[in-house]
């Protein structure tokens, strides 16, 4: 379990990613599939009146301010706000088990963007168009894209996150851009006596994002627009291949096979790595944490890719309603409510959460306040979902399990691709 982290500065997806070791958060622990009856997307549609809010724990206060802001203006039609844990295998069990119990009472639930697919795919959520339909004018397109499922949106973005690149600035004054440029740039860690680079490689759901970024800015995908896999091809080999060439020639540490997101940012304030791949929440960490060494000597960057910035996993939340819910009305009401402009920058400015709609990146006062902005911006615009499944936790697990198993050297980037290509086709194929 890692130590506490300064809630005023830790975004959501970076929260229950310090809690359940999850980089943007976990894949849950439940199963994808069709199986599950789902409720009637027709009915309710005109109801109003008073509504639930599920989500993970409000580490940073966020939501209940805004609630209050809310039920001030609605007497009628007031939140009450159901608390989970802060931990995001559990959040995601706890939704299935009400949403299989048919729970009118779990109006509306902050859906973390990998489980959008197999609660739409389970009928759990009621589909955002016709009458439901709600403006994404202004949002980020990649967000939008982890609130679709075949084509329908199913959850509105909330908060999103991306990876950057921290850099010794006062050993790099240039940050690199490609891959190739950055891997080039290792001997300077080992003039210094420091590492080179290090992401999140643990066998968790920190490996998947990793690695997906890795195959995605060559190219490659791991899942197909038809939902099958297409990960055993010769862009995701030389994305794949990139990990394990600087695994096993030492730019990527040894122990790197152990760090989260937290060993990682420990070992670069401690000042010995030359770069890191992180989420936005370890800025303000950085540069406030009294154990940093790196407080004035760090700066910040796109994720390098193959010839420019590379392709960040997503990160974040979206909001979804029940088909459940008796009062779907207000319901969406309250979604447009919680993505609103004004919404968005109290998220950013209380939560350090990044916002979903494009212009606030450009606000100078956000900006002043959050630094890290404009580079988060670039690299949510670049970034590419992980696999869009209702079986995701499977397909996660046959990613974590084989490119754990090349960077280790137990299996050649060809096999570990085949086996996970395998794996992933028998996941998707129940």
């Amino acid at each position: 379990m890692v130590r506490k982290i300064s809630k005023m500065y830790l975004p959501l997806a970076a929260i229950a990613a310090a809690a359940m070791a999850l980089s943007a958060c976990g894949g849950g622990s439940g199963g994808g599939g069709g199986g599950d009856a789902g409720g009637d997307a027709g009915a309710n549609l005109d109801g109003r009146g008073p509504i639930t809010y599920v989500q993970g724990k409000d580490n940073s206060n966020v939501v209940r301010p805004l609630l209050e802001k809310w039920n001030a203006a609605h007497p009628d039609e007031k939140v009450t706000f159901k608390e989970q844990s802060d931990n995001a295998d559990q959040q995601h069990d706890d939704l299935v088990k009400n949403f299989q119990a048919k729970n009118v009472d779990y109006d509306v639930a902050s859906v973390d963007v990998i489980w959008t697919a197999e609660f739409a795919a389970r009928g759990w959520l009621q589909p955002l168009k016709d009458t439901m339909a709600v403006s994404t004018e202004g949002m980020l397109p990649a967000t939008v894209k982890t609130g679709t499922y075949n084509e329908v949106l199913y959850t509105l973005p909330q908060t999103s996150d991306g990876g950057i690149l921290y850099y010794r600035k006062d050993l790099v004054p240039t940050p690199p851009k490609t891959w190739d440029e950055m891997m080039g740039m290792c001997p300077i860690a080992k003039d210094n006596g420091i590492d080179c680079y290090a992401g999140q490689f643990a066998q968790y759901e920190g490996l998947t994002v990793n690695v997906a970024e890795a195959i995605n800015t060559q190219g490659g995908e791991i899942i197909g627009k038809d939902g099958k896999p297409t990960v055993n091809s010769a862009d995701a080999k030389v994305g794949l291949g990139n990990l394990v060439t600087a695994y096993e020639n030492g730019n990527i540490p040894k122990q790197a096979l152990t760090y989260q997101e937290e060993q990682g940012r420990q070992s670069f304030e401690a000042g010995k790595l030359l770069f890191l791949r992180n989420w936005p929440y370890v800025y303000n960490l950085a540069k406030t944490d009294g154990s940093s060494t790196v407080k004035d000597t760090f700066g910040i960057a796109p994720l390098p890719g193959k010839d420019g910035p590379g392709a960040s996993s997503l990160g974040g939340h979206n909001m979804g309603v029940s088909v459940y819910s008796k009062n779907k009305a207000t319901a969406k009401d309250f979604l447009t409510f919680m993505t609103s402009p004004e919404s968005q920058k109290f998220f950013a400015t209380q939560g350090s959460l990044a916002p979903v709609l494009g212009d606030l990146y450009d606000d100078a006062e956000l900006v002043k306040q959050l630094p890290y902005l404009p580079v988060l911006k670039t690299s949510i615009e670049n970034a590419v979902p992980r696999p869009v499944t209702p079986f995701y936790p499977a397909v996660t697990q046959a990613i974590q399990q084989n490119s754990f198993a090349a960077l280790q050297g137990s299996k050649t980037v060809d096999q570990a691709l085949t086996d996970m290509e395998a794996a992933i086709s028998t996941a998707v194929s129940k």
